[in-house]
């Protein structure tokens, strides 16, 4: 897995895609359209990148931020959304703004982005909000995914009543009768 990148921007095109030398090697990278501008062929540049594998392509995506990273992670996570559809979202919003159109029930700040329609933007708000916290802080954690939970430490029960009122919202939700469970309710498996 390639965690992020550091090197020299060779090129970058208008479709968001960007060329970053690394030791020698030339990596393709797909980008938001609001991180193309930082991409200054001949600059040096740093990028947190997540590698989407399928059968046919192995994609390279670069974020400017381990927040915007983490949300397209997030994104991809969510039923029907693939890596260009979260990709067009991640160009269109910032983590702030779509957690923001998230805790507001804002669709149609979603239908701002490009192929999202009044239905879609409705689905993903209720799959976000099933998956996500709902708390306005600039956490770059702002949902979790099953992989976070399932790596969470077990509480005791007195552990849980006593920090319930300090826990955010799915943490609180997801502690039950001392027991850790997934944001949609399932036990977690034991490690």
């Amino acid at each position: 897995m390639i965690g992020s990148l550091r090197g020299t921007v060779l090129e970058r095109s208008a479709t968001g895609e960007a060329i970053v030398e690394v030791g020698g090697v030339g990596y393709r990278v797909l980008v938001p359209l609001t991180a193309l501008q930082s991409l200054v062929p001949g600059d040096a540049t740093f990028v947190f990148t997540h590698l989407h594998v399928r059968d046919d392509a192995m994609v390279l995506y670069g974020f400017p931020s381990r927040e915007q990273r983490d949300t397209f992670e997030v994104l991809i996570g969510a039923n029907g959304v693939g890596p260009k559809l979260a990709l067009a979202i991640c160009s269109v919003h910032s983590p702030a703004a779509l957690r923001r159109a998230l805790i507001d029930d804002d669709v149609d700040a979603l239908t701002l982005v490009p192929g999202v329609g009044k239905r879609t933007a409705q689905r993903l708000l209720l799959e976000l909000k099933a998956r996500g916290c709902r708390s306005a802080r600039p956490s770059p954690a702002w949902a979790t995914s099953p992989t976070r939970s399932a790596t969470r430490s077990r509480r005791s029960p007195t552990t849980d009543q006593s920090k319930t009122s300090s826990a955010t919202p799915c943490v609180a939700s997801r502690s039950v009768g001392g027991k850790d469970r997934h944001a949609r309710g399932a036990p977690q498996p034991r490690i």
